[in-house]
């Protein structure tokens, strides 16, 4: 067990940046997943993530360096290791409560494969306590290893934005907490190196993952304010993105910009992990409701302009929750399909990043922008701003009426020109 070696456990959209980084950076990494295909084409020197700008030289170049293995087996990759690193998700329920199955699971292996002296590093988002009290103890009952002493302990929240993680990685500070002292410095040091970064080293463990939570908040709390503020302005017939650019040209505000909702593993999820751990009832879960309204809002908006839209055609441009992500979770666009089938209208849906198979298992149609049914569309809904979309040539949907700007990204004037209504979020 070489003291540059590193098990990276969870080889998803960050866990595999971060392992290449960390074998093109001096270490030797045993990479770990349950996803057999993954591990493969990570031993091939293959990427399964795309639009990941600069991933798959990294890859290539730890694969032909030979710094890079990967295994289903994380008992043996953690055992061959000095550092690991954990990064597995972390998700909600339909119930809003966490669901800990996939890392509970990579916990019990690691437990397993634990040699003295190893240091073990959180980075999933988790609740406020876990890193010591659910993972550190669990360790510690299956190992018989005590944290702190036998094993070191640490966490790191990962900060990254999709598509931009290499360069994130780069420019972000890495938060670092330990459970002692020694662990925060060996912590700290770690990623020094094999990051190159800056380093905020804060006072234990549960002050790191409260950070990473706290932006999160911060972001979902801000953009509910934003939406409120959106709809408010509908009603007064003003434009909130010229308040935006007005009132952020004082330095103290930071207006951020509304939509037709929030989605994704992160904004959407994090707010629980505090809601549902003593603030229940404060502003955290009022910008949640808000936020999740917003679809409603946008169906309201339609009715206003067009009335009964029963058996109307609509069209959804972007099944992901964002521009340029292939990512479905908690996408707004789920919100919109229920609220639209219950109006008993025609739903159809337009995303570049997905097969048409992927996207009729959402119960709905997908509709190829060259398709001859598009003349047939009445009203459309932009959700996600891919950039397939920018060059968009609205002239062929010759009988819509309406257009819903979900991200208030589209020319109103050259929309109007074409005799559609255009509606934007608050403007």
């Amino acid at each position: 067990m070489e003291h540059n070696t590193v098990a990276v456990v969870g080889l998803g959209k960050i866990g595999l940046p971060l392992a290449a980084v960390f074998s093109n950076n001096g270490f030797y990494v045993n990479g770990a997943d349950i996803n057999k295909k993954i591990v493969s084409l990570v031993n091939m020197g293959k990427s399964h993530i795309t639009n990941e700008p600069g991933l798959n030289t990294l890859l290539e170049k730890a694969h032909q360096a030979k710094t890079l293995t990967a295994t289903i087996n994380t008992v043996d990759a953690v055992s061959k290791s000095k550092v690991v690193v954990v990064i597995v998700p972390v998700l909600i329920d339909d119930n809003n409560n966490v669901n800990y199955q996939f890392i509970d699971s990579a916990v019990y292996e690691i437990a397993k494969g634990i040699r003295k002296g190893t240091l073990v590093i959180f980075e999933t988002t988790i609740p406020t306590g876990d890193t010591r009290n659910r993972f550190g103890k669990k360790i510690e009952e299956i190992s018989g290893l005590k944290m702190g002493n036998d094993f070191y302990l640490a966490y790191s929240p990962e900060r990254v934005y999709s598509n931009h993680i290499l360069n994130n990685l780069k420019e972000y500070p890495k938060i670092v907490g330990g459970i002692n002292e020694r662990s925060l410095e060996l912590a700290s040091n770690f990623y020094a190196k094999a990051l190159n970064c800056k380093v905020i080293k804060v006072s234990n463990l549960e002050t790191a993952e409260f950070t990473k939570v706290a932006e999160s908040v911060y972001r979902d709390v801000n953009i509910a304010l934003a939406n409120e503020l959106a709809v408010y302005a509908d009603q007064k017939g003003v434009s909130m993105l010229e308040v935006i650019k007005a009132g952020n040209s004082q330095p103290f505000s930071n207006l951020h910009y509304p939509g037709v909702g929030v989605g994704g593993h992160c904004i959407p999820v994090y707010p629980y992990f505090f809601i549902n751990r003593g603030l229940a009832n404060g502003l955290i879960f009022t910008a949640r409701k808000i936020n999740d309204s917003m679809s409603k809002y946008a169906v309201k908006l339609i009715e206003k302009e067009i009335g009964d839209i029963k058996k109307q055609n609509i069209l959804i441009l972007g099944l992901s929750f964002r521009e340029n992500v292939k990512e479905v979770f908690k996408s707004s666009t789920l919100l919109l399909v229920d609220l639209i089938k219950q109006k008993e209208a025609n739903i159809f849906i337009n995303d570049p990043l997905y097969t048409n198979l992927e996207i009729s298992s959402y119960g709905v149609t997908p509709l190829s922008l060259e398709d001859e049914m598009v003349k047939n569309i009445d009203i459309i809904i932009l959700q996600a701003f891919h950039d397939e979309y920018r060059e968009l040539k609205f002239e062929n949907f010759s009988n819509c009426k309406l257009i819903i700007d979900g991200r208030n990204v589209l020319n109103k004037n050259e929309i109007e020109k074409l005799g559609i209504e255009y509606k934007g979020i608050g403007n």
